[in-house]
């Protein structure tokens, strides 16, 4: 084969890694708007949190330290411990259902009925709030995330497709872990959604907030464990991208990258979640392979490259012109 469709392949199948890892951030968004009509723009930062708690308790490191020792006067940091990453994580699930409760109880126990903007602008003030309350908890510094995930290229892959085609596929083994984790996750999802009692209600509250009140399903609780979920789906996309580029502010902003994602797969699918990811991440790659460099039609359009920073969102733009409710959302038609 030539070196160029070789290549393309290469770019492709990262391309669809790089999906997977979109997708996990869109799937929070998916899990709050399909129940409680609330588009959470905190859902990057949650990941943030998530992440920057879970180095934290790792790390033995003291909540809320710089704080602390401007007040006191002290110099503590460290308790001076640390914690297995599987006992570190489940007590960084353990904040986040905290947090959901803390969100239930605080805000949106008290925004019932409101209208969807005043609850988009909520969303907005939690985040930077959520980011205020990570700096002073753990610090601003970029931390190195480490639970025991394998990284750098699979020799397995690499060795075979140099075998195949004489050209070695760089694939990371963290790509990879991100991908059968979230086909794992979505599985788990779409199984707790259609055969548990409280996913029925999920799904129940999500049709019609009134009529699920009247069979007796109560909104907080399950407002609290969509948040929840959402919150350990936050935190399974803070590991992923933690591990991957390092626990850092500019974290929070892989939620716009998810936008797109969304615009695709459509603001209620979980599928649809995955398929958009797969989409975009495919697609800026390729796109930027073929348009970008002008690796394509014997290099007649050449776009100088960067064309990933604004593929996803033109490509959305597109979708929200002839298909707003995406690929796999639910058509809305109001009568008048």
């Amino acid at each position: 084969m030539p070196d160029t469709l070789l290549y393309g392949m290469e770019v492709a199948l990262n391309g669809l890694m790089a999906g997977v890892m979109y997708s996990l951030v869109a799937l929070g968004f998916v899990l709050i708007f399909k129940a409680s009509g609330i588009f959470n723009y905190a859902q990057g930062v949650m990941a943030l949190f998530a992440a920057m708690t879970l180095v934290g308790i790792q790390n033995g490191q003291v909540p809320f330290a710089h704080l602390i020792n401007a007040t006191f006067g002290t110099n503590i940091h460290h308790f001076g411990w640390t914690v297995p990453a599987l006992l570190a994580i489940l007590l960084t699930v353990v904040v986040m259902i905290a947090f959901a409760w803390a969100v239930n109880r605080f805000v949106f126990r008290h925004l019932v009925n409101q209208e969807p903007i005043i609850l988009f602008m909520a969303t907005i003030g939690l985040a930077f709030f959520l980011e205020g309350v990570a700096d002073l908890m753990w610090g601003a510094d970029i931390k190195t995330l480490d639970v025991g995930i394998p990284q750098g290229i699979n020799e397995w892959i690499d060795g075979t497709t140099f075998e195949v085609f004489g050209y070695g596929f760089f694939i990371d083994n963290l790509d990879i872990t991100a991908t059968v984790i979230a086909a794992l996750l979505v599985a788990g999802l779409v199984a707790f959604s259609h055969y548990t009692k409280q996913g029925r209600a999920l799904r129940a509250v999500a049709d019609d907030h009134q009529a699920a009140l009247s069979v007796g399903i109560s909104l907080n609780f399950i407002w609290v464990l969509v948040w929840s979920i959402a919150g350990f789906v936050a935190l399974v996309a803070g590991i992923m991208w933690g591990a991957k580029s390092g626990v850092q502010f500019s974290l929070s902003l892989i939620a716009l990258k998810a936008l797109p994602v969304l615009m695709l797969g459509g603001f209620t699918s979980i599928p649809g979640a995955i398929v958009g990811g797969l989409i975009i991440g495919v697609g800026e790659k390729l796109f930027e392979f073929c348009f970008g460099t002008g690796q394509c039609f014997g290099g007649v359009i050449n776009l100088g490259g960067a064309t990933e920073n604004w593929f996803a969102y033109v490509l959305a733009l597109i979708f929200l012109v002839f298909r707003p409710q995406g690929l796999f959302g639910e058509k809305i038609i109001e009568r008048v």
